[in-house]
């Protein structure tokens, strides 16, 4: 009677609390760009859109320590983009890890096959529980810098590089249950519907969160506008605004805008 061996195959996927940060598609879209020194010719090659290479992208530099592509505003596409060294070894350490990550699997296709792994439909269950996903356009990596408590709420202050703050204000309740603590490191998400955008430096709102910086590409749509901004220091930032509103302020690639939303819009989430 025939075996019916089993044989794992897969790709590495390296996974943080808001989703996925690097993963075969997006180190391929990294070589693209590398290579080709433009977002356009790289997504084409993957391929994927021009609009998912952007999100990919700016997911990517949010969740990094430092920018691994860095890009010129200006033209059609959106002006030249490079990977940086940083960017570079990144993609290199991503390539050695993968190949010693398809070396276990094989292991443990042998293992499976000589009838040491007992469910083979078990295991790939645990891999799906492994796995989380958000929906927030906007995922930032922080260190807690300040926290304040009151009688109902706690307010959080994030330091994101050395260039931007953020605050976030969370039931007393949510901080005990994150065990917060200065210097802790913490991802804090933002729905871009939750972000306004503003262009007179001399306004003024009720909303603690005020981050400003330069519009890099805009994605209309029938109805409302994605307009995504680069924030110094490299960090990107995604609003959704109605198209009026785009046409209100005048919004264009390379204009300098204000990203405001309110401390209650942020989550707060860190690593177990």
């Amino acid at each position: 009677m025939e075996q019916n061996l089993h044989r794992f195959t897969g790709r590495l996927e390296v996974e943080t609390e808001v989703g996925a940060f690097l993963g075969d598609k997006r180190i391929r879209l990294l070589e693209a760009i590398d290579q080709h020194g433009s977002i356009n010719s790289a997504a084409q090659h993957v391929p994927i859109s021009y609009k998912a290479a952007w999100d990919a992208v700016d997911a990517m530099n949010n969740l990094a320590d430092e920018p691994l592509v860095t890009r010129a505003v200006g033209g059609k596409n959106g002006g030249g983009t490079r990977l940086t060294d940083y960017g570079r070894r990144i993609v290199a350490l991503y390539r050695a890890l993968e190949a010693e990550y398809q070396a276990a699997l094989e292991r443990l296709t042998a293992s499976m096959n000589e009838g040491e792994a007992s469910s083979f439909g078990q295991f790939r269950q645990l891999l799906k529980r492994m796995s989380m996903k958000t929906s927030a356009r906007n995922q930032f990596v922080g260190s807690v810098v300040a926290l304040r408590a009151g009688d109902v709420d706690y307010e959080v202050r994030l330091k994101l590089g050395d260039a931007n703050e953020l605050v976030a204000v969370i039931t007393r309740e949510s901080a005990d249950n994150l065990g917060l603590a200065i210097g802790m490191e913490v991802y804090a998400l933002v729905k871009s519907s939750s972000v306004l955008l503003l262009t007179d430096k001399n306004a003024r709102t009720t909303a603690r969160n005020h981050l400003w910086g330069e519009v890099t590409h805009i994605h209309a749509g029938p109805v409302n506008a994605e307009v995504v901004m680069v924030l110094p220091g490299g960090k990107s930032l995604c609003a959704v605004v109605t198209q009026d509103s785009v046409a209100r302020l005048n919004l264009t690639a390379g204009s300098q805008v204000c990203a405001v939303f309110k401390a209650s819009a942020v989550i707060l989430c860190t690593q177990n």
